[in-house]
């Protein structure tokens, strides 16, 4: 396939980079002047879509991902597949699906999970939304660029499985932070609170695959002086992204909104930023009831 890839930041750079080793023609652009080895360069978004089979995006926000899609959109070729991979609002990938299906295109939403290593790797998952018809045409590239494709119904589906996800995800991190914190102050010791915990009903990702506390459970960002791993401020975007969705959609999601609140704390008044998501710890170690 001739593929587009717009967006060759931390998560797009390696993607592109894999499906180029793959052997697809690659062209390249990002508004930062990035390059990468194998991908040719273009000098705007519209001429790297200009005869593409495929547009990939890889972007920060909805706003950006809209104003990319007035430039490539028009420059894409009847019938070419519009493949965003940024973790956006669901009212923007709706919008940008929309928007490409009227002018003769297909598009999925495919939100990523796996970072940074995922992306290099190739071991990423993605949560698709749009067509049956534009998903397989998408597989084989998720196939290259991941390990694992979800359908997750039309679009707009992607982000909504991506943020509902990450939702649970902060809530249960912040509990577990919140659980060892307390543990410490009852004088419990933190692997037996963890023996305890990963094989009982409190069992969860937070806590077995991802344990905030350093030495104990498999070796996770803790260990590294909660070096991310999946920094806090992305955990916060995502949180804002649920927040915004639940808005929209009249739904009440209170934990939700107490995350999004405490993350925004740890990350815009305090040293969350640069930090794991987990190391929501170290601040409830220091904080008192208060």
């Amino acid at each position: 396939m001739k593929i587009a890839f717009i967006g060759l930041g931390n998560m797009g750079a390696p993607m592109a980079s894999n499906l180029s080793q793959a052997g697809h023609d690659l062209v390249g652009y990002d508004a930062a002047g990035v390059t990468v080895e194998g991908v040719s360069v273009a000098t705007s978004g519209a001429a790297a879509a200009d005869g593409a089979d495929v547009v990939i995006t890889m972007l920060p926000n909805g706003a950006i991902l809209r104003a990319v899609a007035d430039e490539v959109v028009p420059a894409m070729k009847d019938g070419a597949l519009l493949l965003d991979c940024s973790t956006v609002d669901v009212d923007s990938a709706r919008h940008v699906a929309k928007q490409a299906e009227a002018a003769g295109k297909m598009a999925v939403d495919a939100p990523v999970s796996g970072g940074i290593g995922g992306a290099a790797g190739g071991t990423l998952t993605f949560m698709a939304g749009g067509s049956a018809k534009a998903f397989a045409l998408a597989e084989p590239l998720f196939d290259i660029m991941g390990q694992k494709a979800v359908h997750c119904g039309e679009a707009g589906a992607g982000q909504a499985a991506k943020i509902c996800n990450n939702m649970v995800l902060g809530v249960t991190m912040a509990a577990t932070c919140e659980a060892f914190a307390l543990a410490d102050k009852l004088g419990l010791d933190r692997q037996k609170m963890f023996d305890v915990v990963s094989t009982s009903s409190g069992y969860s990702w937070s806590m077995n695959a991802y344990c905030p506390a350093p030495g104990v459970g498999p070796t996770s960002p803790a260990d590294n002086g909660y070096q991310p791993g999946f920094a806090a401020e992305l955990m916060l975007k995502d949180l804002r992204l649920s927040q915004q969705a639940a808005e929209s959609a009249d739904a009440d999601t209170p934990m939700g909104q107490l995350a999004e609140q405490l993350y925004s704390q740890f990350v815009d008044h305090e040293d969350g930023k640069g930090r794991d998501f987990s190391a929501l710890l170290p601040r409830f170690e220091k904080r008192s009831r208060g």
